[in-house]
Parts: C-alpha cells; sequence; structure tokens
C-alpha cells in the first residue's frame, strides 16, 4: 500500500513541495517554563519564533522602530533555515506545521514594521509573500 497523504502534503498546482522546517523545542520549552523570549533568545538566536515574539512585544509597546528589526532578523533567521531544509524560493510553508509559524510570524511582522514606516512596496511584498507561503497562517495572523 503507498504511504496516505495529508492536504498540507498535497500540490494540486504542481508546485514545488511544502517545506517543512525542523522542530525547535528548546525555545519552547524555555518559554513554557515562564522565560521570556528576551532572555531565551541568547540562547537560541537562530529561532525565527522568539525574534517574532520580541517583535510582537516591542510592537505592542509602541516601539516600531525595535519591533521592525527584530522583525527583521527573524525573518532572515527564517530564511536561512527555510534553505537549509530544500526551500528554493518559493513555495507552501503550511502553518499547520508549528515549527514554520516563527517565520510566518516574522514576515507578518516585518509586514506590519513597513506598513507602519509608510513602507508601502515592502509592505505589500511581505504580505504577498505570506499570503503565498501560507493562506491559513496569513489568515490567522492578518484577522481574517
Amino acid at each position: 500500500m503507498g504511504a496516505m497523504t495529508t492536504p498540507m502534503d498535497t500540490n494540486l498546482l504542481g508546485g514545488p513541495p511544502p517545506t517543512y522546517l525542523p522542530d525547535e523545542p528548546g525555545p519552547r520549552l524555555a518559554l513554557a517554563a515562564g522565560q521570556s523570549a528576551y532572555d531565551t533568545v541568547p540562547d537560541h538566536p537562530s529561532s525565527c519564533l522568539l525574534w517574532a515574539l520580541l517583535a510582537d512585544e516591542a510592537y505592542a509597546a509602541g516601539r516600531v522602530v525595535e519591533s521592525y528589526a527584530y522583525a527583521r532578523v527573524g525573518y532572515h533567521r527564517g530564511l536561512d533555515a527555510l534553505r537549509r531544509s530544500g526551500w528554493k524560493g518559493h513555495g507552501p510553508v503550511p502553518w499547520e506545521h508549528e515549527p514554520n509559524r516563527g517565520f510566518l510570524r516574522a514576515l507578518h511582522a516585518l509586514a506590519r514594521g513597513a506598513a507602519a514606516f509608510g513602507e508601502t512596496e515592502e509592505a505589500n511584498r511581505c504580505t504577498l509573500f505570506l499570503r503565498d507561503s501560507s493562506a491559513t497562517g496569513a489568515g490567522v495572523l492578518e484577522g481574517t
């Protein structure tokens, strides 16, 4: 018998296969134990989830420049991880795969920060990239 596939694994458009980032339990365990993202990131500097959380915290506190900078780091850490996982610059990055959420959150935070600065072209590019990567993730993060 052949392997069963899930909707997340099926690409009906014939494009590149979905990319699944490897799990990084260290940051999640530290956060679950009550450690802040700020205190955790020095031990896990490649975690795009931690950088995205820092971006969200800074944005919520009105520190838009700081939020944008954190989001930019998370975005680039995520691109590095995606490339190491075989991503070729486009294709699905499913929200349903929890390790992908850090990258998608950083990408959303980058779009939000760019929009706050009036960087419309970058905001639109990042929003489109998010929606193309994961319509589900975009819906969750954009509240639609």
